[in-house]
């Protein structure tokens, strides 16, 4: 019974939302604030000691050879 409750309240709900109107009555303003010096957190951080260099190893590429045809033989596509 607690199910078919719900589906009527949401409903309802969301019709009395769109029912209403709202309008603004008066403009709204900031506070004055007087800000004063501060001080930042300080932090002691120890960074993983990185070590830059050329690497000895030699990564091998397969050679590929790509051969285009040419103009004068290509095909045209089959149509339906």
């Amino acid at each position: 019974m607690k199910r078919k409750s719900m589906f009527f309240f949401v409903p309802a709900l969301a019709f009395g939302l769109a029912a209403c109107s709202v309008e603004q009555t008066e403009e709204g303003e900031l506070p004055d604030v007087d800000v004063q010096g501060g001080q930042l957190p300080e932090y002691d951080v120890d960074a993983a000691d990185v070590e830059i260099g050329t690497d000895t190893q030699t990564v091998r590429v397969p050679d590929i050879d790509v051969r285009m045809p040419d103009d004068t033989q290509r095909s045209d596509p089959p149509t339906n």
